[in-house]
């Protein structure tokens, strides 16, 4: 049985140690549903992605259903196709009525619903968009979308848990859009959308990549202190050579 000396013991164990709390810190954070981008301005329009990840091993996620939030109706709100998946669009009464360009709305969309075609849907390790535009966005500070996603097991997560004042994370959070007042010389013309932003590039799924690559970087570092110690170790203890 090979005995490794103390000190390379240490070593190694410290090398373990430090990199399982690495990787640990490095697991799946945001693996729950969110919108992107994060931020939008009131008043203005927008395209935004509701981003779904499957967190099941063995169930793939068959119907998604966003449910937009009462006290901040919008007036203008459409869909994108999405491959292999239908789109159901829902609208209820809002009192008093919102004004888009002039014209008093009495309806507004309360709840969108996709559902994946049969033997479809978002497999584990897979995760997909569901594009909406939307617009004029109101004057509040955020709107809070609750969702549920239901899985081919008949499992139901449900994202419907708001943020709170002390701005810990909760279990089950909501997918939030950050609204920002317009300045003056971003205001939207008249009668006209305003163009619809691109979504940023320094999104969750980058800021997954540059994890990853920190962690990576870390860890080969870890890697050569740790053979640069045992070579000094061995050094040490080799007899010199008499001549």
């Amino acid at each position: 049985m090979i005995r490794l000396r103390r000190p390379a013991a240490v070593a190694t164990l410290t090398l373990v140690a430090v990199v399982t709390a690495v990787l640990g810190l490095a697991g799946p954070a945001s693996a729950h549903v969110t919108i992107n981008p994060k931020e939008a301005t009131q008043g203005g329009y927008g395209r935004f992605a509701f981003r779904v990840p499957n967190e099941s091993d063995t169930a793939s996620t068959v119907k998604v259903e966003v449910v937009l939030p009462e006290n901040a109706p919008v007036g203008s709100v459409s869909t994108m196709p999405v491959p292999g998946w239908t789109v159901q669009v829902e609208k209820r009464k809002v009192d008093p009525p919102i004004e888009v360009h002039g014209s008093q709305l009495t309806e507004a969309v309360g709840k969108l619903t996709w559902t994946a075609s049969a033997n479809g849907g978002v497999k584990p390790g897979e995760f997909q968009e569901f594009p909406v535009s939307m617009g004029p966005l109101p004057k509040v500070d955020q709107m809070v979308f609750k969702v549920l996603q239901t899985y081919s097991d008949g499992e139901v997560s449900r994202w419907i848990q708001e943020p709170t004042s002390g701005g810990q994370e909760p279990e089950n959070p909501a997918p939030v859009l950050a609204l920002t007042a317009a300045t003056a010389s971003a205001e939207p013309a008249a009668n006209t959308p305003a163009a619809s932003p691109v979504a940023a590039s320094g999104d969750d799924s980058d800021g997954g990549a540059g994890t990853a690559l920190g962690v990576a970087g870390l860890v080969a570092g870890l890697a050569g202190l740790l053979l640069g110690g045992l070579a000094y170790l061995r050094t040490r203890r080799e007899p010199t050579p008499k001549s």
